[in-house]
């Protein structure tokens, strides 16, 4: 039944505690995703623990630490079904500590549900959540202002965090038509699936029913593909076996690929000889798929995280220096030619040094209003030039958007995030060595 359906990926957002795991288990729990046995067992679970009202949450919070500690820390996926969709739903963490695991969920997702708590209101983490959901190419937004039962159900409380929740949305570039309000009671179940009584003021549509009103995502089936690779296994019977995300493209079954930029930084050829999704094997997988493929004339050690798969008629970019455009959020300083910070691009995690900041521009209008200035501070936009530290792969945005922007953090938190504007390619060194492969 998932299979006939459109597919997408949904990621959960917020600040901590705002209760973004209390709202997905919610949802499976009254979607009937959830057998109620399985619920109860979370709650004598949670009981026993002391945190009687986080049994919910526990249904995506699965490791021992999270439940003990009561936050999330990696990304956790379900698959949840409704009228139009079949959803996959990443669970991000909201703690400060666990920002890059959330940059990977986003990073795969095609709409997000920001959560906000409406007796906390705008937070730190729903400010850097939602600004890095936009670098990050989502364009679509649902903000669920949950706890509305800690305050009373109140209109004039939720359309207070509402107006707070609009200013900042809007001053990061959201369309204010992609985005829609729904207050709901995560831990009391109103508005998430069923309508609330205790609400009668609201008359718009529950969280489910807004899910089914988001736009189709685009799905760049006609574009080379390109596919990033979160992870590679061994397995016995199977060989290699590598798992990621179709960015761009369609991958079939026994065709062959090359792998870049591998740990030689060269790159790889082998063929692509099974393709799963679910435990289900697939015919091709396309793009927004999360797959396993099993790998032949590949080892595991040879490539990892990070690493992208194309066709070898059509083989990804691997750069040796790139010109970007980007914004500072939260830098304790200033950003100056000679920092290097980690930058987070797709499923990689490259420390790179910005050798030049071209120009500073106006965020809102990019208008240039300094050449060549000796630094850029907190809310200024700059082009500036980029060399990695190793071998990356990285695509211009306006040809491949999922490989062509990225976050850059430091010190614990997300310093700025960008766009790649253009590459240099090592490929003139690489290409003779992939053509001697395929003789």
């Amino acid at each position: 039944m998932a299979a006939e359906k459109p597919h997408m990926n949904l990621v959960f957002i917020g600040h901590v505690d705002h209760g973004k795991s209390t709202a997905v288990g919610r949802i499976l729990v009254d979607s009937g995703n959830i057998p109620e046995q399985v619920r109860r067992k979370l709650k004598d679970e949670a009981d026993k623990l002391g945190k009687g009202t986080f049994d919910l949450a526990f249904v995506m919070d699965t490791l021992k630490e999270e439940r003990e500690r009561g936050v999330t820390i990696d990304v956790n996926y379900r698959e949840f079904n409704t009228d139009k969709y079949y959803f996959t739903i990443i669970d991000a963490p909201g703690h400060r500590d666990f920002v890059k695991n959330m940059i990977t969920g986003t990073s795969q997702a095609d709409a997000a549900v920001l959560v906000v708590a409406a007796n906390d209101g705008v937070m730190a983490q729903t400010k850097e959540h939602a600004w890095l959901s936009k670098v990050l190419g989502i364009n679509n937004l649902i903000v669920a202002i949950n706890k509305m039962d800690v305050v009373k159900f109140e209109e004039s409380k939720f359309n207070e965090v509402k107006d707070d929740v609009v200013k900042l949305v809007s001053g990061i570039g959201f369309k204010p038509d992609n985005v829609k309000y729904v207050p709901i009671s995560a831990y009391g179940g109103d508005n998430v699936i069923k309508k609330s009584d205790n609400m009668s003021w609201y008359k718009g549509p529950t969280l489910e029913e807004s899910l089914d009103k988001l736009p189709l995502p685009e799905r760049p089936v006609d574009l080379p593909l390109r596919l990033s690779i979160q992870g590679v296994y061994s397995i016995t019977g199977a060989g290699t076996v590598g798992v990621g995300r179709v960015e761009t493209g369609i991958l079939r079954p026994n065709e062959k690929v090359v792998i870049l930029p591998g740990r030689t930084g060269e790159g790889l050829i082998g063929e692509v000889k099974s393709i799963e999704q679910h435990h289900q094997e697939l015919k091709q997988a396309a793009p927004g798929d999360n797959i396993g493929f099993n790998l032949r004339g590949i080892s595991k050690k040879d490539i990892g995280r990070g690493d992208v798969l194309g066709h070898v008629d059509n083989p990804p970019t691997v750069v040796t220096e790139f010109t970007a455009q980007i914004i500072v959020m939260s830098h304790p300083t200033a950003v100056t030619v000679g920092y290097t910070p980690v930058f987070h691009l797709h499923t990689a995690q490259v420390a790179c040094t910005i050798t030049e900041i071209t120009k500073k521009m106006d965020p809102k209008t990019g208008a240039v209003t300094e050449e060549n200035p000796s630094f850029i501070k907190n809310g200024d936009a700059a082009v500036v030039k980029i060399k990695p530290t190793r071998p990356v792969v990285i695509e211009k945005f306006s040809e491949f958007p999922p490989l062509g922007r990225f976050a850059i953090r430091d010190m614990g938190q997300t310093v700025a995030a960008g766009i790649v504007l253009d590459v240099v390619s090592s490929s003139k060194k690489s290409s003779s060595k992939k053509s001697s492969n395929k003789k």
